[in-house]
Order: structure tokens, then C-alpha cells, then sequence
């Protein structure tokens, strides 16, 4: 089975039903990971699929940390033995390391799982940063202040998102020039 297809049906069983407003934002982050394609080349699939799936430790069948980017790698890695590429995506999505630290759980998530390559993590951070909870398109300025509000500003997202904002802000930049030089719109 194509990864994106497996990425897609797994993500859905465990997101359409139990949070429908997660899965509408990752069906719209796969969108923005497919409007990519032209500067991902081979890697373009692999990004769809980690986008689709970046937000499955969410899922009330999954939540063992409460750290929804660990809860998830850990299930795909454990229970479905997922490409290394695709967890290591999902672990570290949109700064996840400073929002671990923040939960004092750093050494664990750098431990259990590497790095991806920069220029997907930067295109895995630009999908998730430029689409609403609903599935729409957004800036990273208004998606920012939008988690703030949503959880509060002295919540562990919160303050979370606000370190995280310079790099945030330099991933989408990073891509969004990488787009430009190929002729696509950015954001």
C-alpha cells in the first residue's frame, strides 16, 4: 500500500470520529505538504504522509504523555512500525523539543528519536504553521497568535509557541524562498 494512502485511512480511524476538528486540520496540513511538492521532489511523499499523521498523539486511544508529538511516534513505532523518516517528522513537528523541554520532557523525545532532515522539518513546520484548526490557510503570525489565545498565554503551549515563534518564522521564511526560486506562491 502507497504510504499516503496507509498515512491517510490511519490518521482518519483515529482522528474523523473522536476529534473532527483535528482531522479537518490534518487533512489541510496534507494539503499544504502536497502544494510542495515541486522543491520536496522524491521526499514529497514521505512529507504527506508525516503531514497527515503529525497530529495522531492526540487521539484519546493514543494519549499515554499527554505530549501528543511523543504519544504518536511512540504508536506509530511501536504499533504500526513506521519508516524512521515518517517518526522522526512526527516526533520533532514544529519545534516539538522546546515544547518538550517545557514539560520536562526534553531528554526523552532527543533520546528516543533523531532529527530529520532540515529541509523537511522546515516544510513540515510551514504546513502546520500556515493551516487553521479548521483546515484553511493562514500565516504563522495569525496561526501564533491563534494557539495563544486558544490555550492561553501562560499555559505550557502557550509559552511554548512564543520561544518557538523566531524559529517558526524562519522555517516558513526558508520555505516559502525555496518556493519563490521554483516559481510557486508561498504564504
Amino acid at each position: 500500500m502507497e504510504v499516503t494512502v496507509w498515512a491517510h485511512d490511519l490518521a482518519k480511524s483515529l482522528l474523523a470520529e473522536s476529534l473532527p476538528r483535528r482531522w479537518a486540520h490534518s487533512c489541510g496540513v496534507r494539503e499544504r505538504a502536497r502544494s510542495l511538492a515541486p522543491i520536496l521532489g522524491p521526499d514529497s511523499a514521505l512529507l504527506e504522509a508525516a503531514a497527515v499523521l503529525h497530529d495522531v498523539g492526540y487521539s484519546p486511544k493514543l494519549v499515554k504523555t499527554g505530549f501528543h508529538p511523543l504519544d504518536g511516534a511512540r504508536f506509530l513505532r511501536d504499533a504500526e512500525h513506521a519508516d524512521e523518516r515518517i517518526l522522526q517528522l512526527v516526533a520533532h513537528h514544529s519545534c516539538a523539543l522546546l515544547e518538550a523541554e517545557e514539560r520536562g520532557l526534553r531528554d526523552v523525545l532527543a533520546a528516543e528519536f533523531d532529527v530529520e532532515e532540515a529541509h523537511l522539518v522546515d516544510a513540515l513546520v510551514f504546513c502546520d504553521m500556515t493551516t487553521t484548526p479548521d483546515g484553511g490557510h493562514t500565516d504563522p503570525d495569525d496561526r501564533i497568535a491563534e494557539i495563544v489565545s486558544r490555550y492561553g498565554p501562560d499555559s505550557v503551549v502557550g509559552r511554548f509557541i512564543r520561544r518557538a515563534e523566531p524559529e517558526i518564522q524562519a522555517a516558513c521564511e526558508r520555505v516559502n524562498r525555496r518556493l519563490r526560486q521554483v516559481g510557486s506562491p508561498g504564504v
